[in-house]
């Protein structure tokens, strides 16, 4: 039963319900920086940046890698609408260094064509992907 020192997180992604329960605190980057939500935070919306969502919970701490979407922060509860989250177990740590090295070459290469902000997210998710697993 929920009391006034936890809330409802709620995390849908396109293919499932990613998470659902009682939470003490839930923390992730935004474009604005890192948050940190507790019961009774203030109303506010805020788009998710690539990074990893710390999950607090009576039973302890669970993380995920949270890759983008949005989020709405009501004192009730938040919901994320991610378009990509993962818990550690779900990660292949080999492709997620490959795809953080492929990464890291578009944006050392400097060629003309190279969509920079496209190769710096896909370097975010990876870093996150990775960070996760430790």
């Amino acid at each position: 039963m929920a009391d006034k020192n936890d809330f409802l997180l709620r995390i849908i992604s396109p293919d499932r319900v990613f998470y659902e329960n009682q939470v003490d605190m839930v923390e992730f980057n935004t474009t604005e920086g890192e948050i940190g939500v507790l019961p009774g935070h203030y109303p506010m919306t805020v788009i998710v940046k690539p990074g990893i969502l710390y999950i607090t919970e009576s039973k302890g701490e669970k993380k995920a890698a949270l890759h983008a979407g949005f989020a709405e922060i009501l004192p009730e509860g938040v919901t994320i609408l991610a378009e990509i989250i993962e818990w550690p177990e779900e990660i292949d740590e080999e492709r997620a260094k490959s795809a953080r090295e492929r990464a890291e070459k578009r944006l050392q290469g400097k060629a003309p064509n190279t969509d920079v902000a496209k190769a710096e997210t896909a370097l975010q998710r990876a870093i996150a992907r990775i960070q996760v697993l430790k």
